[in-house]
């Protein structure tokens, strides 16, 4: 059994996020076990997931995992945990564009069987929230409605004048909170601000945003709403491993390299690999006996300097990756390999310069492979997903990584694989075994 809850808004800036994590604090400090989980790609929120619950940071999306791995995922990342608080993505109904709504919160609450509770702002509004409610209760007969928090009152006149009009709706009031500037989490240009960049104040909100939650929500209704969801008859997902020697790989972690799929490195685990975090803003050398370098997602735009300062480690790793050890890089992993960085020197392993630039590219991908590398073979598809505010130029030719919608991206070879899509293993394990062998064979196991 999971109980399980869905936490959604009628669109972004609802106020989704601060509530969910202020849910997931507040269940672990009245005794829960707390597991926490995020539709879709994004990987700022579950940082703030993590947190709360503490425990790693999860996905749930269908479009990068595949319908039938949700719910094997959601027991995966939930075991032994009491109830699961899964965050929703924008709007309840809103998915990948042209889909009618794959890949919303909707469509993953009717996979996992889950209840949904709307947060709804009513800064601007009274009665007609409660128009905007029933509206979300019927648009879908297969979601399960379970109850609505209002957040951003003004007062409790504002309050009162709601919840009468909620009556009429039959939909329950679990939650009313009111305005509250000193709890928020700073956002730039790409969201909000990574938790692993404002650990120490994030760590210092979390009690004061239980606090907030537990004053002016119904938990337990919650845990009581979670706890009535249906039994999942599906088995946990396993990450899949090959036979093989142990093996070392150095891990890009700290402030600058905030993200990677916690899957990924639960399937490079199964193949025998020790991850070893190494930050590249403060960390001199490589682990001892590194065989393999991953780097993933974060904002190294934001760090450039500091990370070109550390010249110790950026020779080192160049050095390494031109002797031939294997690394896969995302995204920001791609920046930190190129020659600059906003004009300031990088590692210098790929052909390229990188910038920032005024517009983001952000949406879902469907890929295939260029040619043979060290994470694809040649042919191979792949769904993933880009998001960022920065552009590379290559300075010369070379094989791409991936190419989509008539275009390539990325840098690849047999030993290195460096690209701005997010793919998760999970979907796609042969990755991660492909990796894990490279690495073996390059420390001699």
């Amino acid at each position: 059994m999971v109980a399980r809850v869905v936490i959604a808004a009628p669109g972004s800036g609802h106020g989704k996020t601060t509530i969910a994590a202020g849910l997931m604090a507040a269940l672990r400090a009245a005794g829960h076990r707390v597991s926490g989980h995020k539709v879709g790609p994004d990987f700022i929120d579950p940082g703030y997931h993590a947190l709360a619950t503490g425990r790693p940071a999860r996905n749930l999306d269908p479009f990068l995992q595949g319908e039938d791995r949700l719910v094997p995922l959601l027991r995966h990342g939930s075991r032994d945990a009491g109830i699961a608080v899964i965050e929703g993505v924008m709007g309840l109904f809103d998915g990948a564009l042209g889909t009618e709504g794959y890949a919303s919160t909707a469509h993953v609450a009717r996979l996992l069987d889950a209840p949904v509770v709307l947060v709804v702002d009513a800064s601007a509004a009274s009665r007609s929230v409660a128009a905007t409610v029933l509206g979300f209760a019927h648009y879908d007969n297969r979601v399960r409605l379970a109850g609505v928090i209002l957040n951003k009152l003004g007062s409790q006149r504002h309050l009162d004048e709601i919840a009468s009009a909620l009556e009429a709706t039959g939909v329950p009031l679990l939650g009313a909170l009111y305005r509250n500037e000193e709890i928020h989490a700073p956002s730039r240009h790409l969201g909000l601000v990574p938790a692993a960049e404002r650990a120490a104040e994030a760590q210092r909100v979390l009690p004061a945003l239980a606090a907030w939650v537990t004053d002016g929500v119904d938990v337990e209704a919650i845990v009581r709403i979670a706890s009535g969801a249906p039994r999942l008859s599906a088995a946990p997902w396993e990450p899949s491993g090959v036979d093989g020697s142990r093996v070392t790989v150095a891990a890009a972690g700290g402030p600058a390299f905030t993200f990677r799929y916690t899957e990924n490195v639960e399937l490079l685990a199964a193949c025998g690999v020790d991850v070893v975090d190494v930050d590249p803003l403060r960390d001199k050398a490589l682990p001892d006996g590194c065989a393999g370098l991953y780097f993933g997602g974060g904002f190294p735009e934001v760090h450039a300097a500091e990370l070109s300062a550390n010249t110790a480690l950026r020779t080192e790793v160049a050095s390494a990756i031109e002797r031939g050890m294997p690394v896969s890089a995302e995204c920001a992993g791609l920046l930190y390999l190129c020659q600059s960085l906003d004009g300031v020197p990088m590692v210098g392993a790929v052909p390229a310069d990188a910038k920032m630039t005024a517009r983001g590219k952000l949406g879902y991908r469907r890929a295939v492979a260029v040619e043979d590398n060290l994470l694809a073979t040649a042919g191979q598809r792949v769904t993933g997903h880009e998001f960022h505010r920065t552009e590379v130029t290559p300075s010369h030719g070379g094989s791409a990584a991936w190419g989509w919608d008539r275009q390539l991206d990325g840098f690849a070879s047999p030993t290195l694989h460096a690209s701005y899509l997010h793919v998760h293993w999970a979907g796609y394990p042969e990755l991660a075994h492909r990796f894990a062998a490279s690495a073996r064979a390059y420390g001699g196991g």
